[in-house]
């Protein structure tokens, strides 16, 4: 169990002078999903990730020293006033005050824009919660000088983790584990870390290509999608081969093994949507597109045997993985089949990438 204590702050200065932060954080893709949480966003199985590259959340933080204690906050979304976020930023302060307590120092703005198009059907809850919270992190370097960098970086991916769970997966490394689990060292169900195993050079570079199927809300929340796991009749079988799928991952990063990958990535994927499918209420996130795109995916792959497959997050869209070997055949084939498929011919292509950025002046 991990102790939370160790995250709290509780010597600090307090700042005159007024600063302001940039970082930048992507969005992630889970190989091994993450369904179902305990409380304090505790995840009930373990998963593993890709750090993804050009999808990302770029925050600026600017902080001024006030009288009076309290939360206090403006939030901008590309140089706008945007109300309808603050209940999430409000609800993100006061989770992390606990152990950020300097935070009732000062008054922020917070301006944040993402570099995929808004309402674009993608994620940002991880991208933005990162960002954010590698900027509360240089703030507190302000503050403090007894912690290290290690430190720091796993208290941005456990503040992180506070925002959006799939945040902590964010904040550095181009594959992350998050969730205690025994085939990883040091794995924590606290914050994300780096997988620092041996990757065979078949999975650098890795490519994804994210297929904009559908851009609308989801009908059901991931939010409300994870309690559903509660009294599930097939979580735990769920939860344990989260377990096993990351062992299995583990060896086959080293082997290269493309084969085995695909079979384990494509599988994850279609157990999350079968959880979605047998919990109660049931529902379903995929779209008949998403549909048409799989099954031209398994038959491309068993015509020209080029290893691409696919995985989904909960929703409709596809994430098609391939390795940059491939990368030429792949993106013509998105572009001559699975493109008419996308809401507005829309996809975006990406690549792994290794977490967030510091853009401060």
């Amino acid at each position: 169990m991990v102790d939370f204590n160790f995250f709290i702050t509780s010597n600090y200065r307090k700042l005159t002078h007024k600063k302001t932060f940039t970082f930048s954080a992507p969005s992630n893709i889970a190989l091994v999903k993450y369904w179902g949480k305990k409380d304090n966003q505790i995840p009930a199985n373990p998963s593993l990730s890709f750090t993804l590259s050009n999808c990302k959340t770029i925050t600026s933080l600017t902080f001024t020293a006030k009288e009076t204690k309290g939360i206090s906050f403006d939030l901008l979304f590309e140089g706008q006033p945007k109300e309808s976020f603050r209940p999430k930023i409000q609800k993100y302060f006061e989770r992390i005050l606990p152990y950020c307590p300097y935070i009732e120092d000062y008054h922020f703005t917070i301006d944040t824009q993402n570099t995929f198009p808004h309402s674009s059907g993608i994620a940002s809850s991880a991208s933005g919660m990162a960002a954010i919270s590698a900027n509360i992190i240089a703030l507190e370097k302000e503050l403090v000088s007894d912690k290290d960098e290690n430190y720091f970086l796993q208290k941005a991916s456990f503040l992180a983790r506070l925002g959006s769970g799939s945040a902590c997966r964010s904040i550095k490394g181009e594959m992350v584990v998050w969730g205690k689990t025994e085939s990883i060292a040091n794995s924590s169900d606290a914050y994300g870390i780096e997988f620092d195993y041996e990757v065979h050079p078949n999975f650098k570079n890795y490519q994804d290509s994210i297929l904009l199927v559908d851009k609308g809300e989801k009908q059901v929340s991931s939010t409300v999608g994870h309690e559903l796991m509660f009294g599930h009749p097939f979580a735990e079988q769920r939860f344990a081969q989260a377990h096993e799928n990351i062992a299995k991952l583990k060896a086959i990063f080293a082997s290269g093994d493309l084969t085995e990958f695909i079979k384990i990535v494509e599988s994850e994927a279609l157990t999350l949507h079968a959880m979605m499918m047998t919990s109660m209420p049931y529902f379903i996130l995929m779209k008949p597109n998403t549909l048409e795109i799989i099954n031209a995916i398994w038959k491309f792959r068993n015509e020209t045997q080029v290893p691409v497959c696919f995985t989904l997050d909960a929703g409709a869209n596809v994430h098609v993985l391939y390795p940059e070997s491939v990368k030429t055949q792949v993106l013509d084939f998105i572009a001559n089949e699975l493109s008419q498929y996308c809401q507005n011919n829309q996809y975006i292509n990406d690549f792994v990438g290794n977490g967030v950025e510091d853009l401060t002046q």
